[in-house]
């Protein structure tokens, strides 16, 4: 089963707003340059959609309600959803913030059937968290997923096996997850644009063309995927945790580029912390306003997950670049390497007392909200909302 929370947190605004019902709106960052994280249904039908530019989306529909995300309200919300789906079966995989698989087949005989554990869940998500979601149900992840795409908004479709050849012949091989416009366009330029299509191309040519991809592609046009789900508790080892910040005018001046790198640091320090990582190698991003970027990195003998820490080594590495005339529009921080952080208080008492401020510091935020207690370098700067990952899992 393939549960997907339907414009997840454009949903969450509209239920804690009722002035927003019914209203086009997009959430978005809070400066002007941010792009669109999500977007009501009814601001689809101007074209409106994530990853758009909030100038090119309030264009499109000069009625549309610009709202700011509040990151920790999306997350609460969906450890909410999350919990729930864990009383249906502790085979609980998230893929994201607003979507999770779920191995129902051990739930089947104790709910009636899988279409009939599908309506509860539908039922108890919209009467417990107030909010309405689509369900795929298939015999595998990716045509689970191919269904609750089809059945938006607020849909329900089960796929049997028997069904399947039936529902691929005619399908938009983009259809699929895992075929973007860049790979879908070079399959149309083999003369293949739907399953069925892709399903009759020998195996050969697709390696030829795509290589070990090749064979992928060509399961997936039959429908076949093995990918098991697991569990949040049995997922690998994150590789890297980064922030982004596109700037609301670009920049030519170091010095604010560097408190803006200080905010970044300290955001992936929290979030390193919380899932008790630390890092050894940090790298700073830098694009601008042509959209040209550029990366550089150091690596440390010792992880670090205190965000002055992460700051004085990306601070070293921006430095040391040679910036460009044209003004510089986005900046990130990201550190890898990464290992299980240890609760080992340092030697030194200047470490010990800097340690135990920012265990405090967590503590507060913990309770409060992100930044409610902050280093006083980052007070002249305006408050954000924390990032969402793309990669977000809940912690437990």
């Amino acid at each position: 089963m393939h549960v997907d929370m339907d414009a997840f947190f454009a949903s969450v605004e509209q239920r804690g707003n009722p002035w927003l019902r019914g209203r086009p709106i997009a959430v978005s960052g809070s400066g002007w340059r941010s792009v669109v994280t999500s977007a009501s249904y009814q601001a689809r039908p101007f074209g409106i959609s994530a990853g758009m530019p909030v100038a090119q989306a309030m264009r499109l529909c000069p009625a549309l309600i610009r709202v700011e995300g509040n990151s920790d309200k999306y997350v609460e919300t969906s450890e909410q959803v999350i919990a729930l789906l864990r009383e249906v079966t502790p085979l609980v995989e998230v893929a994201s913030i607003d979507e999770c698989y779920l191995d129902i087949t051990g739930s089947l005989r104790l709910f009636g059937g899988a279409e009939a554990l599908a309506r509860r869940v539908k039922a108890r998500i919209r009467e417990e968290v107030g909010l309405a979601c689509s369900v795929g149900v298939a015999p595998n992840k990716l045509m689970a997923k191919l269904a609750s795409g089809l059945s938006k908004p607020d849909g329900l479709l089960r796929l049997t096996a028997e069904e399947l050849p039936a529902w691929l012949e005619h399908l938009p091989v983009t259809e699929l997850c895992g075929i973007g416009p860049r790979l879908g366009a070079a399959l149309t330029a083999m003369g293949v644009r739907t399953c069925a299509e892709l399903s009759r191309v020998p195996v050969a040519a697709l390696t030829a063309r795509f290589g070990i991809v090749g064979r992928h592609l060509h399961e997936m046009a039959r429908g076949v995927d093995s990918t098991p789900v697991v569990p949040t508790e049995e997922r690998p080892d994150a590789k890297s945790v980064g922030h982004t910040l596109t700037l609301d005018q670009d920049l030519h001046d170091r010095e604010p580029m560097r408190r803006h790198l200080f905010r970044l640091a300290e955001e992936v320090a929290r979030r390193l912390r919380k899932g008790r990582y630390a890092g050894r190698t940090v790298t700073v991003m830098v694009r601008y306003a042509d959209f040209v970027t550029w990366s550089r990195q150091t690596t440390l003998e010792a992880p670090l997950d205190e965000g002055l820490a992460i700051y004085d080594a990306a601070r070293r590495v921006f430095d040391g670049l040679r910036l460009r005339p044209l003004g510089v529009r986005l900046l990130g921080v990201t550190v890898s390497h990464l290992v299980h952080a240890r609760d080992q208080l340092p030697l030194l008492p200047s470490l010990q007392r800097r340690r135990a401020s920012v265990q405090a510091m967590d503590a507060v935020n913990d309770r409060y909200g992100e930044f409610t207690l902050t280093r006083a370098t980052l007070l002249q700067m305006e408050t954000r909302t924390r990032p969402i990952s793309p990669s977000w899992r809940p912690l437990a």
